[in-house]
């Protein structure tokens, strides 16, 4: 495993040093620590962030995380990076974490599970070891992806900004203005060794989709440039999301009435005064401040919110993702986080249902459900070319075309919902579906419903209705595949 010494292609180098100083990223003495797995991005940060080491008398060290998430190919790739810290002579910190079982027992989807698990091990590392800024390989292309998702998630200006390239003046992206191509063009003329992971070209999970489908058939279609473009758009929105914090604080200031470190009291008069824009803001920005992200909080989320101050009861409550809790109580409205579990669904007050969705399906294609992160695609096919359904898993369905009828609507559960769930002569009530299942109570809401002609055909990755499967005599199939993001 070769040392990079002196390097032979600069254009690298020159972009991160040109990052680096227009965003204030590195300052002299500064102890990184660098997250390391091994693949190209993260090994062609190392090696640039170890050449400018002596300009800005750096301290370096690496971290890698073992996600246990490929057997061999993980714990390879955990002595790949080992090896290289000791070429090199940094420090190295290492730790092994099974984010599947991380990610079952707190009820995440496997990307979320990773990126929790990846950012708590970091931090923990730069607080022991007192490192003062963690970086990390995310780069141009990256952020292009980013931005398409979200804008296909409905996400508003904060969204469409992308990466930062520094967050919270501790975390950095010194790559994030070189693309893929230029890293690769750079590890290759200076003959560096790095691992390839080949999850990243599954096409079950989205960001793959959008990488190695959706991008290329932009750039070839429509824009040669499409990177260029999406990287162009979330520098515009990052600026202008910098300046409209800049109005929307003072607004803030006038219309809370107090903040403690999980709790913050409005105004409902104050807040009543502003555009809706105004409000949104707002509410994301006190939940933000209290959660520490706006993870998992949609647009919806919000809406709902705003339905309380506007047209709700003076007294009302509505329980939202990750123990966020909104109470209003007269002229008072109160956001906090509370230390348990809430229902997603809330009964008592009789008024809110802050995690419903609804979506009509027109023809076979594909739909993103944003308030779960996930795809689901329809594909028509005939029986002499379908595959072998039993290689396929919980999450995709096939049905007998002709029993169905577009459009379909795909939605969460309603109270009163009824199938005849397949192998049954009888209907059952869905919710004591969910209850036999042993099906968690705020999972239910989660899990998608189709129905074709106002009738229940599926529940996701449960059971399909007896009135839909394929028999001898099926000649049209319909195959319905649910893709976590």
């Amino acid at each position: 495993m070769p040392v990079l010494d002196k390097i032979l292609n600069k254009k690298l180098l020159r972009i991160v040093e040109e990052t680096v100083t227009v965003h204030g990223m590195l300052k002299e003495k500064d102890s990184v620590v660098i997250g390391v797995s091994g693949g190209p991005d993260s090994v062609a940060l190392l090696h640039v962030l170890r050449a400018l080491t002596e300009r800005f008398s750096l301290k370096l060290g690496i971290a890698h995380l073992n996600h246990c998430l490929r057997q061999n190919d993980s714990d390879k790739e955990a002595a790949f990076v080992e090896t290289l810290s000791d070429r090199l002579g940094l420090p190295f910190h290492i730790d092994k974490e099974d984010v599947h079982e991380y990610k079952i027992k707190n009820r995440l989807s496997l990307e979320e599970a990773a990126r929790r698990v990846r950012y708590t091990f970091l931090n923990r590392v730069a607080e022991t070891n007192r490192y003062n800024k963690i970086a990390l390989g995310h780069h141009s292309d990256d952020n292009a992806e980013l931005v398409l998702m979200n804008l296909f998630r409905g996400s508003g200006p904060l969204g469409l900004s992308g990466i930062p390239p520094v967050r919270d003046g501790k975390i950095i992206r010194p790559l994030i203005k070189a693309s893929r191509s230029e890293i690769i063009d750079f590890l290759n003329q200076n003959r560096l060794e790095y691992v390839s992971d080949a999850s990243n070209r599954d096409t079950r999970y989205l960001r793959n989709r959008v990488r190695h489908k959706l991008i290329p058939l932009l750039k070839t279609a429509y824009n040669p440039k499409i990177s260029e473009t999406l990287n162009q758009l979330a520098s515009i929105m990052l600026s202008e999301e910098e300046w409209i914090e800049d109005v929307i604080h003072p607004l803030f200031e006038k219309s809370v009435l107090n903040v403690q470190d999980d709790r913050i009291t409005f105004s409902v008069s104050m807040l009543d005064r502003l555009h809706s824009a105004a409000q949104r803001r707002i509410l994301r920005k006190a939940i933000s401040i209290i959660k520490g992200d706006l993870r998992r909080i949609s647009f919806v989320n919000i809406d709902v919110v705003q339905r309380l101050l506007e047209k709700g009861p003076t007294y009302g409550r509505l329980d939202l993702p990750d123990r966020i809790r909104i109470r209003r109580s007269g002229d008072v409205l109160l956001i906090s986080r509370e230390k348990s579990a809430l229902r997603n669904l809330d009964v008592k007050s009789g008024y809110s249902k802050p995690f419903v969705f609804e979506y009509k399906i027109a023809k076979p294609e594909s739909i993103f459900i944003k308030e779960i992160g996930a795809h689901l695609e329809f594909t028509e096919m005939s029986t002499e070319t379908m595959p072998d359904y039993c290689c396929f898993g919980q999450y995709t369905g096939f049905f007998d075309k002709d029993t169905l009828s577009f459009p379909m609507v795909v939605r969460n559960y309603r109270p009163g919902d009824v199938f005849r769930p397949m192998g049954m002569d009888g209907t059952q009530k869905l919710k004591k579906f969910f209850i036999d299942k042993k099906v968690p109570r705020n999972e239910r809401i989660k899990c998608p419903i189709l129905l074709s002609r106002e009738k229940i055909i599926w529940v996701v990755g449960h059971r399909a209705d007896e009135s839909v499967k394929m028999t001898p005599s099926t000649r049209n199939v319909l195959k319905v595949e649910l893709f976590l993001a």
